[in-house]
């Protein structure tokens, strides 16, 4: 994958190419399988370009097992408000061709929206294996996309409008995690991840979304490294606490108590350290509030028991950040 500042310069080209102009009437579709673009409906003439899964195409014109399209027409920005899409390969363009009437997948197709999603997790499987093919994470979030965008209506909709922004969002965050600014305890010295896809879910989406979406936002504002020092503790511990007043039956409300909980441990370790009781007292207490909210609330959640376990540990004395061989 290229980093978020790779896609951002590699924009630039993209942008000074003009955009193909297909007939009004063109059919919106996406393909589930790479698609050679040829100049002629003969898989013998000149191949120009090539779609991979998850890119839209526009249908114009059928001819026995061919179509003619424009192809790649979503790797531009519509207005230039959008950042680049993900996974963009520079050097393919808008192209108009041919390619063959196979794995095309329209806004019209009978289950449509099941035929996209199923390859969209198909290909999202495959990331997750080891040596995953390097398209395999780009694809997925391009198909998912696609579910949201063709079938507004159907129950997948949502699911896939998720899916799309966090493989994004994940991917991306990992390419930032392997840059030197991933260790800087301040948030605002890292590079921006995009955040718009999340946003839009947070603003406007239903169900468990807005607060899956919100999650995934919260790693933008935690230190990378928090150096010995109780602020980004301090800090972080309350932003997970303020997202669980703010999703308080969110799917990931129990985890965000828990990293509330642990980072206050974490407090009562460092302030031990240094002596300063008043603070590490308050740290411990807070921490007990915490985990008697998830007993009552969560009481089934591995990560209250994982609260109860901690709290103990702080009772204990044993410490929670460094070392705790005595």
């Amino acid at each position: 994958m290229r980093k978020l500042a790779c896609l951002l310069v590699l924009a630039l080209p993209l942008a000074a190419q003009k955009r193909p102009e297909p007939p009004p009437d063109a059919q919106r579709a996406t393909v589930l399988k790479v698609a050679d673009v040829y100049v002629a409906p003969d898989a013998q003439s000149q191949r120009v370009s090539v779609v991979t899964p998850g890119h839209e195409v526009l249908i114009v014109e059928r001819s026995g097992p061919w179509v003619k399209v424009f192809a790649n027409t979503d790797i531009q920005d519509e207005k230039g408000e959008e950042e680049p899409e993900f996974s963009v390969d520079p050097a393919v363009l808008p192209r108009s061709g041919w390619i063959r009437d196979k794995g095309l997948v329209s806004p019209a197709t009978p289950n449509g929206d099941k035929l996209i999603y199923g390859q969209a997790a198909t290909m999202e499987a495959a990331a997750g294996e080891p040596h995953a093919p390097k398209s395999a994470a780009g694809a997925a979030h391009l198909l998912y996309r696609r579910v949201a965008e063709y079938f507004p209506a159907s129950s997948l909709a949502g699911e896939a409008q998720w899916r799309s922004a966090d493989i994004r969002w994940q991917e991306e965050k990992f390419d930032a995690s392997t840059l030197p600014s991933a260790k800087d305890m301040d948030a605002n010295l890292r590079p921006n991840i995009y955040q718009k896809d999340l946003q839009k879910i947070v603003k406007n989406g239903t169900g468990k979304y807005p607060a899956l979406a919100a999650f995934d936002l919260l790693d933008a504002k935690l230190c990378g490294d928090w150096q010995g020092l109780p602020k980004c503790p301090e800090m972080e511990s309350n932003l997970y606490q303020k997202y669980a007043d703010a999703f308080p039956d969110g799917p990931k409300t129990p985890q965000a108590l828990w990293n509330a909980v642990y980072r206050q441990g974490v407090l009562v370790t460092m302030y031990t350290t240094e002596e300063n009781k008043k603070r590490a007292e308050a740290a411990s207490q807070h921490a007990h509030a915490l985990r008697d909210t998830m007993v009552q609330r969560f009481p089934a959640s591995d990560y209250t028991a994982r609260a109860v376990s901690l709290v103990y540990r702080v009772e204990q004395g044993i410490a929670i950040y460094g070392s705790d061989r005595d």
